[in-house]
């Protein structure tokens, strides 16, 4: 059994190297994507199938983020940013349950020991993905802001000369905005990762019919830990968007 913290990588693209968290992501997103172009391919007013399925969630969504905003058209605005980031990620998320996760794929040599570098791992398991998730998160959340109060005004949030107590909050407030890079991708990271983790130590040392509740639990967790990643951007953005009206 071989644990990687960095992803490992499959094959290169020219110089371009192509590691199997950022296969899954890609392949995520291309189902993603036709599901999305084949539900809304021939929409109807009077909705059936799948599309009739799609718009129920679409609503329940809407309905989740209503529950923050308390404002419908609000709810529409940041539906897309939203349901985007919880759809990916929970998607990448469960990926790190499939058959074979961790325990098909190239295997290799290395001091006489036998390496398995898997074909799937989970996005979320990857660092670099949280990282730049989080990036955009964060960048949202800031754009946000200074588009409801302009770029002055929002700048004077972080470095605000008038008084002595006044620039140690806007400092205070500067640490906050970086701490959020920090909490977003390492908790999605930690979280995902430790469970890949408990799952191919379970694999291991007790095949078969135990590991599978502890399958059931990291399906439940990695729905809440997208669930939470989407509802916390969506709390800071709503933040933001009022600031300019305390």
């Amino acid at each position: 059994m071989n644990i990687s913290i960095a992803a490992e990588e499959l094959f290169k693209i020219g110089s371009f190297p192509v590691t199997n968290s950022m296969l899954i992501a890609w392949i995520v997103m291309a189902g993603l994507i036709f599901f999305s172009w084949f539900v809304f391919r021939k929409q109807s007013l009077i909705p059936n199938g799948l599309q009739n399925i799609f718009e129920m969630v679409i609503e329940a969504v809407l309905g989740v983020i209503d529950s923050v905003t308390h404002n419908r058209e609000e709810s529409k605005q940041f539906l897309p940013l939203i349901a985007t980031i919880f759809l990916f990620v929970v998607f990448v998320n469960w990926t790190g349950v499939l058959p074979g996760a961790g325990t098909i794929g190239i295997t290799e040599f290395e001091e006489g020991r036998r390496l398995i570098i898997p074909f799937i791992r989970s996005t979320s398991a990857d660092l670099n993905f949280t990282i730049a998730l989080a990036i955009i998160a964060v960048t949202t959340v800031q754009v946000v802001g200074v588009m409801s109060i302009g770029f002055f005004a929002y700048i004077k949030k972080f470095l605000n000369f008038s008084s002595p107590l006044n620039f140690i909050t806007g400092i205070l407030e500067l640490v906050s905005e970086v701490s959020k890079l920090i909490s977003f991708s390492f908790r999605l990271f930690g979280n995902v990762f430790a469970g890949e983790v408990l799952l191919s130590v379970m694999l291991f040392l007790v095949p078969y019919f135990i590991p599978i509740p502890f399958l059931a639990l990291e399906i439940f967790v990695g729905f809440i830990q997208a669930l939470v990643f989407a509802m916390l951007t969506l709390v800071f953005v709503k933040m933001a968007k009022e600031a300019h009206h305390a």
